[in-house]
């Protein structure tokens, strides 16, 4: 007996530690780092594509726009021009500026900021839950973890171009996921922090990321929203999930952020016109308008669930359940036991399933309210909620891994059941992170190509402009279903060509 039992205190040891009941190596020494680095480079191979791709980006449709208006007019130009004239997103014109404001090279680099931010925010949220399920963090199928749920992210769905390398959609739908990521990080800090400044600090941080992404994404500001409310709710002391009233206060005030944020957008003179465009338009409240809401709902879940892809995340997740619970302890270092109340364990299984369900309606109604009955296919705005379904089924997985890893310690076939599970998982997560394969070699070639071609035609228009034309010739360069100059029969309603023109400093353009 060690001088540390001597003294009665409880720690771990090689037999007492999740998944090392006898003593015994369950697993292969190699097995997990060696499928945690596979998948790593698998999934990480694809998300370094899309962030290579980001070189090759060249305007289309709202790009043409946000380009010109942050150089002509400035960032505060460009934001008060969005206040007033468009759509009222102030946050959402502030970050476009930004983006903008150096010509294009703001949107060539865009993908890998986000890349970048999204890997760190999600090993450090897996570091997170695994410290709080009582486990050691194993940082290599982390970062196998957060690499796989970006690449279902970004190119399991159908609009891959608009989710990581359009970058008016990335700000409206990519951007805020990230955002809301980091807050939650910084509400784990501010919650636990023991110094009441930095408290007041993160309370005040939570209402004014709250406001600026009520007025950058409404259907995050929709899930993020709901998700706040029902853990706020059960935080609240009297439960028995929380301690004290912080988590409740965080989510508070966040809530309101996001609600002031909307009311912002929703009074603006930019929102009011863009709803004066429909003024037949029925209510989102309507039997008939909930009705459609409800099919195009079911319609939007069909598209998501016939990728099976998606299950690469619950397998992955899988994977980081069985590394986390068959570590052993750090040599020479005690720990203490921990276990998740049985309340607070329900509450992570039961909470993200009316989440996503209801985020999801959410969003499909206040598509159907700014797009009509075709909302529903904008599935770039899909992001909002497929990011917390993602990190759902990883969690689902994770926990469903050491929970099988608890369960067969000790026991005789406990080694090559576990090997087993872990090939399985890891074999799973590979097949998904391979069925994208083919969607980014399709995304590499057309990307690549429409930017020589672009490069081209903007050479030959600047060459024209430089002389003095003031009607150049203009060939639509279709990608990603976007709008192109001459959509529409009518030149005097088509925006698209009206911004092409501007950014070349011409009067007209014609279809060449």
């Amino acid at each position: 007996m060690n001088a540390a039992a001597a003294r009665g205190e409880d720690v771990r040891t090689p037999s007492s530690a999740v998944g090392q009941g006898t003593g015994r190596r369950p697993l292969p020494r190699g097995l997990l780092p060696a499928a945690g680095a596979t998948l790593v480079a698998a999934a990480g191979a694809l998300v370094a594509v899309g962030c290579f791709l980001g070189l090759y980006v060249r305007p289309a449709s709202d790009d043409w726009c946000a380009a010109w208006k942050a150089r002509d007019l400035g960032i505060l130009g460009i934001t008060s021009d969005f206040y007033m004239t468009q759509n009222g997103r102030i946050a959402n014109a502030f970050l476009s500026g930004v983006v903008y404001g150096d010509g294009l090279a703001g949107t060539k680099i865009l993908p890998t900021v986000i890349a970048v931010a999204f890997t760190a925010g999600l090993v450090l949220l897996g570091c997170h839950f695994i410290r709080f399920l009582g486990g050691r963090p194993p940082v290599l199928v982390l970062t196998a973890c957060a690499l796989a749920v970006q690449a279902l992210l970004y190119f399991a769905g159908t609009r891959s171009y608009q989710v990581l390398l359009w970058a008016p959609a990335t700000i409206s739908h990519t951007l805020p996921s990230l955002i809301g990521l980091w807050a939650f990080l910084l509400a784990v800090r501010t919650v636990r922090h023991p110094r009441a400044a930095v408290r007041v600090a993160g309370f005040t941080s939570a209402f004014l990321i709250g406001f600026a992404l009520g007025t950058l994404s409404e259907p995050f500001a929709l899930v993020s929203g709901l998700l706040a409310a029902a853990v706020g709710l059960l935080s609240v002391p009297r439960l028995g999930l929380a301690r004290s009233w912080h988590p409740f206060t965080w989510c508070l005030l966040w809530c309101s952020g996001l609600l002031c944020g909307l009311v912002v957008l929703y009074t603006s003179p930019g929102a009011r016109w863009r709803r004066a465009q429909q003024p037949d338009k029925e209510s989102v409240l309507s039997a008939a308008e909930l009705g459609g809401a409800y099919e195009d709902w079911l319609r939007m879940w069909d598209s998501v669930t016939g990728q099976w892809a998606y299950l690469g995340a619950a397998a992955v997740g899988v994977l980081l359940g069985l590394a986390t619970g068959l570590r052993g302890p750090t040599p020479g270092r005690r720990e203490p036991r921990r276990t998740v109340p049985r309340k607070v364990l329900i509450a992570l299984l039961l909470l993200p399933v009316p989440v996503v369900v209801l985020g999801s309606f959410a969003v499909v109604v206040g598509l159907r309210s700014g797009y009509g009955p075709s909302g529903w296919t904008y599935a770039r705005s899909w992001t909002s909620f497929l990011v917390p379904m993602e990190l759902a089924l990883c969690g689902y997985g994770a926990l469903l891994g050491a929970w099988g890893g608890r369960w067969l310690s000790g026991r005789r076939a406990a080694g090559p059941v576990l090997a087993a599970g872990a090939v399985a998982a890891g074999c799973l997560t590979l097949a998904s992170v391979a069925a994208l394969v083919p969607n980014v070699q399709q995304l590499t070639t057309t990307t690549v190509a429409r930017s020589v071609a672009w490069d081209a035609q903007n050479s030959r228009i600047r060459s024209e402009a430089a002389r003095g034309a003031t009607d150049v010739g203009y060939r639509p360069l279709y990608i990603g279903g976007l709008a192109e100059p001459f959509f529409t029969g009518s030149y005097e309603r088509d925006w698209v060509a009206a911004c092409v023109s501007k950014w070349y400093g011409v009067d007209r353009i014609h279809r060449r």
